[in-house]
């Protein structure tokens, strides 16, 4: 009878100690969650104040993630540097007229428009796009117009 009373008040502190640890541990738990979540709401300036004065103001609440904006205009840069790039090597090239094509370059696709005066210049002004930094893929708007004939 001793023995058995003694494993009971052994097994119900044990039992108490542990649910007490389990909930100060599930306690730690939400606190670290509602704090993780509060620096995320400030970071982004999340808060209802901010978030009523700007409804007010705008009728409309906007966020951008820092690191997408920053990759937006990363790409937006490097576009401009390919586009650059491009309409260097055409105005460069003696066989065409980079002033008559028009070079633009979104996400790494670069699209040539304007007119030159054949099927051969077309290659050549691809050809020079294709070698360019940072292409994906090149498309050829570009019309073939006949130069008028000599009297």
């Amino acid at each position: 009878m001793l023995g058995a009373a003694g494993l009971w008040l052994y097994s119900s502190r044990s039992g108490r100690d542990t649910a007490q640890s389990a909930g100060t541990q599930i306690r730690s738990a939400a606190k670290t969650a509602r704090d993780t979540v509060d620096e995320k709401i400030d970071a982004l300036n999340l808060r209802p104040g901010e978030i009523k004065q700007e409804l007010a103001h705008s009728g409309q609440v906007v966020r951008r993630k820092a690191k997408e904006a920053g990759q937006a205009i990363a790409d937006a840069t490097a576009d401009a540097r390919t586009t650059a790039a491009i309409k260097g090597k055409l105005l460069t090239h003696r066989d065409l007229s980079g002033l008559s094509i028009s070079v633009n370059t979104t996400a790494g696709v670069v699209t040539l428009s304007g007119s030159v005066s054949s099927p051969e210049e077309i290659s050549k002004a691809m050809l020079l796009a294709m070698e360019a930094e940072g292409v994906r893929e090149v498309i050829s708007t570009m019309q073939i117009k006949r130069a008028p004939a000599r009297k």
